[in-house]
């Protein structure tokens, strides 16, 4: 599937990811500036944390009680379309998923 990243200068970055892996592992293996899963994946650290875009918002999930409490954590303002993005996983119905990499 593609995705794209918007940077928070406006710059953006798209790669194809296979499916099944999570958009944290994507994003760190595509160089994207703000994303570094510290913990690997593990929801621990919330340094995966992005903005889902407005037309993807509905289609990613919700989180979940763990997840929810770690995005109060984030050191970027919480929003309602804020996930971490360790959480949602590539698959086609993704395919051309939008994610917004807030600013530090």
């Amino acid at each position: 599937m593609k995705v794209t990243w918007i940077l928070p200068d406006g710059g953006e970055i798209s790669a194809d990811v296979a499916d099944g892996v999570n958009m944290m592992a994507a994003a760190v293996e595509h160089n994207i500036p703000g994303i570094t899963g510290e913990c690997g994946g593990n929801l621990s650290c919330a340094t995966c944390h992005v903005y889902v875009a407005d037309d993807w918002t509905g289609k990613t999930g919700s989180p979940d009680d763990f997840e929810d409490a770690m995005l109060d954590v984030a050191e970027a303002e919480r929003k309602d379309c804020s996930r971490l993005s360790c959480q949602i996983v590539a698959n086609a119905a993704l395919d051309g998923l939008v994610l917004v990499v807030p600013a530090a």
